[in-house]
């Protein structure tokens, strides 16, 4: 399946392509556009939209589109949830939703800076993910052995 959104990623749209290839459809293909394109794109290449204005899997409230994806696909993995509060601080003003969100942030930034292609930005940057991954799922492990 084809996902389409913005060009020049930061935050949700890299966390959500390893969210969409992790969990959802392995073999997806981002398709990254102007702003102004992305819904025209969607219609002719049949592509999802995320991380854009009034789709289903953009921005609610406070949350982000990685929130969106992980209710829309029913995503239940309680490490999926603790790093979902570090994207979503991350990509918005609530920066202090966690500790790790500024790190985020400032990494995101600094692909986003050292990659002027999108492809090469997102193939080079998704391991950062499956490490916040893998962290969220030593902190899940630790709380559930330190319960009583």
């Amino acid at each position: 399946m084809k996902w389409v959104t913005r060009a020049r990623p930061k935050v949700d749209r890299v966390a959500c392509p390893w969210l969409i290839k992790k969990f959802v459809d392995p073999e997806a293909q981002f398709l990254y556009v102007p702003a102004d394109q992305v819904m025209d794109v969607a219609l002719t290449e049949n592509a999802v939209p995320f991380d854009v204005p009034n789709v289903e899997l953009g921005h609610h409230g406070t949350e982000c589109s990685f929130d969106a994806v992980i209710r829309k696909y029913k995503l239940t993995d309680p490490a999926l949830v603790k790093l979902a509060v570090i994207v979503r601080g991350a990509d918005t003003d609530a920066k202090d939703l966690a500790p790790e969100c500024r790190g985020l942030d400032a990494i995101a930034e600094g692909f986003r800076l050292a990659y002027g292609d999108d492809h090469e930005q997102l193939k080079h940057e998704l391991p950062v993910y499956e490490a916040l991954y893998a962290y969220c799922q030593e902190i899940v492990r630790r709380e559930k052995n330190s319960r009583p």
